[in-house]
């Protein structure tokens, strides 16, 4: 009797240490695969065996790149509140793949990691206690409680919960989740972190991840795919980071907006899988939808030493699917000798403004650029591995054999408590300490704005640097005079001691406390830590077996929580004379939108909230921010003001807007919040890619000027209609009639990406109105 041929499925790895029920499922991938490769008949790249290995119908799926939309079945997802409110709002219970959520973007970084993680357990309880008991909750108890929602779906798993301390969500996915050839989407933009083991991991709106826990298939256009060949071999002073610095150099904030970017060559084989992640994790500044390495040894190691050898063995297994195939086809591709790239720091302002450090003091007199290094930030999900933490000891540790401490503000932020542990025990952060450094909490901490910075004045010019992955205006410390840039955690150490923006640690000398002039050695450290991880405090919530006593309240009273109540849907009238409430001039990022900082402690309630939106916008009326006039009343006030005045009205509104609209954090608010304040379109000349599927989630039209020049007929105090809503539909344009103050009319065409699907989000007023509607009809 024939013995029948073993297939990968029969063996069976758990996801995670922590969802040990929850198989990694290399079948689905491998089946899928050869229907695709069946109807397409050419090679393929790694991102679209993975892609198109987790098509949720692999025979009736339109594949074109940059043209379909793919629906797709991920394999895991991570959250935060606002995912976790719009999840409850949508009457959901329950949910249908592995999902976490995590808390790291709400401890402000002030006196040290100690201090302040105290503080932030007093201030934001409210919130940490809705976290704990929500997914607390959620699970499969609530199956048969809820049928009139959850009618034909299947959820099979509870919310696990990571509690404030845990660390940044980024590193605690590479430490705990992340898996070759798995799909994963999280709500933040640096997602992609996990590419770094080999996983297509992108970052999305809130919504996108209700559509996943509810078991509705996930749509993404299909990417284009970039290729970047990395030659030679890294080493000196030069890091992984300085790979994604120069990538962004050469691809600019947008370049990579609508596609994947896929390293490979024999560079590759020189980076540690934490520096692949880190190179993944900045993919983020230059639009992409992700980023992804090979399967390779480093990631093995890796796996092995975050205790998960299993996984490190079946990727093994599944190789052949884990790297391109020969001759696969790329849409652009740029090659880089890893032998002749040397460290770059990029900014002020802006992530792509990249300079060489050979150059980076000419360009710092040149421009005008403070001189005077004020602070130096190391760690955030981009750079917190036990290999950078090493590293920057050893040039730490160096500097304090001279008697030398650091004469800027040094702070460093582990990404995780494993990590926090495990440098504590191992001495790095006894280095740090002793020459002046101050050890924040494992979160976000100054790379989101949670910074009450004391030492400069709001206003004030002032330069800093820091290994983070966002120098956006105003971004770190809310004070737009303050010059931010970005490189190696090693460039931004070896600066804190110079103190200045112009040494330059390859060639530049500093004087000891002897009175003689040394130059830094190049940095060392280990990849991994020799004697093993060390967990820390274990700050994991999984989900309780019995949901029925957990208790989830949101207090009606509340200024930090609050339930959301459904948009109205589209009444089916063509919209006149619309003001516009804001034309937007320059770059217009989600933070310009939905300002960070201090804000970020009402992202649980969005009327509180939305008095952010487009506060940070440069009007450009007037060439300010946060002025707007009514044009109604003629009166200036803040955006948001100006906003609720015409929502309360019934007053209907669009904004005006630049190139790459919405580029930067995946935050969802700033979609939520001009929906919320009445707006009925954003137009603008491009739109970054999760910022445009946010807005379309939330029931907005995202539309853009199919000649982007249009943009510059366009004055601030014109009415605007909007024709063609009656006929709305896929590929067809419409048409903006714009009425000028002196009565004369012109009319422009306004493209839009919307499938089918999309405009019943739309007239349904949300994609989560129109979820709901259907369970409602499926339980009739």
């Amino acid at each position: 009797m024939a013995t029948a041929a073993p297939r990968i499925g029969d063996t069976k790895v758990p996801m995670s240490l922590h969802e040990k029920t929850a198989y990694i499922n290399y079948q689905r991938i491998e089946d899928n695969l050869v229907i695709v490769r069946n109807r397409l008949n050419r090679p393929l790249t790694l991102s679209e065996k993975i892609l198109y290995g987790h098509l949720d119908d692999a025979h009736g799926q339109d594949i074109e790149r940059g043209v379909s939309y793919l629906k797709l079945r991920p394999d895991l997802k991570r959250d935060g509140q606002m995912a976790l409110l719009q999840f409850m709002s949508a009457g959901m219970d329950t949910v249908a793949v592995p999902a976490t959520v995590h808390c790291d973007h709400l401890i402000e970084a002030q006196v040290g990691g100690v201090k302040d993680l105290e503080r932030a357990n007093k201030i934001n309880k409210e919130v940490y206690d809705f976290l704990a008991t929500a997914t607390a909750k959620v699970g499969p108890f609530y199956l048969g409680t809820v049928l009139d929602v959850t009618q034909n779906l299947t959820f099979q798993y509870g919310l696990g919960f990571w509690k404030p301390g845990s660390g940044i969500i980024h590193q605690i996915i590479l430490e705990n989740y992340a898996f070759p050839g798995g799909l994963m989407i999280g709500t933040d933009s640096h997602t992609p972190n996990a590419g770094g083991l080999g996983m297509i991991a992108c970052g999305v709106g809130g919504a996108d991840a209700v559509d996943v826990m509810a078991d509705i298939p996930w749509e993404l256009k299909c990417p284009k795919v970039i290729g970047v060949k990395l030659t030679g071999q890294i080493g000196g002073w030069t890091t992984p980071k300085d790979v994604i610095l120069k990538v962004a150099g050469e691809l600019t904030v947008k370049g990579g907006t609508g596609a994947i970017v896929e390293y490979m060559g024999s560079g590759v084989e020189s980076l540690s899988c934490t520096g692949m992640a880190t190179i993944c994790n900045m993919g983020a500044e230059i639009g992409a939808t992700t980023s992804l390495f090979p399967w390779n040894k480093r990631m093995g190691d890796y796996l092995n030493a975050t205790k998960r050898p299993e996984i490190a063995k079946y990727a093994e297994s599944f190789k052949h699917n884990l790297a391109a195939d020969q001759g696969a086809e790329y849409d652009r591709f740029l090659e880089i000798n890893l032998s002749e790239l040397e460290p770059h720091i990029n900014g002020p302002f802006t992530p792509d403004l990249a300079t060489p450090i050979s150059k980076f003091a000419a360009e710092v007199k040149k421009n005008g650029w403070p001189e005077e290094l004020k602070v130096g930030l190391i760690g955030s999900c981009t750079n917190s591995s036990y290999e950078d933490m090493s590293r920057s000891a050893s040039i730490a540790r160096e500097a304090a054999s001279h008697g030398l401490k650091t004469k800027s503000k040094f702070t460093i932020t582990p990404g995780s408590e494993q990590i926090r542990a495990t440098i504590a025990r191992d001495g790095q952060i006894g280095v740090f300490e002793d020459v002046g450094g101050v050890i924040l909490a494992n979160a976000c901490g100054p790379c989101i704005g949670q910074w009450d910075r004391q030492d400069v004045k709001k206003g004030e010019k002032n330069s800093i640097i820091t290994s983070y992955n966002r120098n956006f205006t105003g971004r770190n410390d809310a004070n737009p005079a303050t010059h931010a840039y970005v490189a190696s955690p090693d460039l931004v150490t070896a600066m804190a001691f110079a103190g200045r923006l112009t040494f330059n640690p390859l060639t530049d000398t500093l004087t000891g406390a002897d009175g003689k002039e040394f130059k830094f050695s190049a940095p060392n450290g280990a990849e991994l830590p020799p004697r093993g991880y060390d967990p820390g405090e274990n700050t994991f919530q999984p989900p309780p077996a019995d949901r029925a006593s957990v208790q989830v309240a949101v207090d009606p009273k509340s200024d930090r929580l609050q339930v959301l109540q459904p948009f109205k849907p589209w009444d089916g009238k063509t919209p006149e004379d619309l003001p516009i409430l804001i034309k937007v001039q320059g770059k217009c990022t989600t933070d310009h939108i939905s300002a960070g900082g201090p804000w970020l402690k009402y992202r649980g309630h969005l009327q509180n909230i939305s008095q952010n939106c487009l506060i940070g916008a440069i009007n450009a009326e007037n060439g300010e921010a946060n002025k707007v006039k009514n044009q109604f009343t003629g009166e200036w006030a803040g955006v948001p003001q100006v906003a609720a005045e015409y929502r309360d009205k019934g007053i209907k509104w669009v904004v005006i807007g630049d190139s790459n609209y919405g580029e930067g954090s995946s935050r969802e608010h700033a979609a939520l919040e001009p929906r919320y304040l009445g707006g009925l379109a954003i137009i603008v000349r491009s739109f970054a890619r999760i910022h445009e599927t946010n807005l379309k989630k939330q029931g907005m039209l995202a539309l853009t000027f199919a000649d982007p020049a249009d943009y510059d007929k366009i004055s601030p105090s014109d009415k605007v209609s909007i024709l063609g809503l009656e006929s709305f539909a896929p590929g067809k344009n419409l048409t903006l009639r714009v009425k000028k103050t002196d009565g004369s009319t012109q009319e422009f065409a306004l493209a839009h990406s919307f499938n089918e699907g999309q405009i019943e989000w739309f007239k349904a007023g949300s994609a989560l109105n129109l979820m709901a509607a259907k369970a409602k009809a499926r339980a009739a």
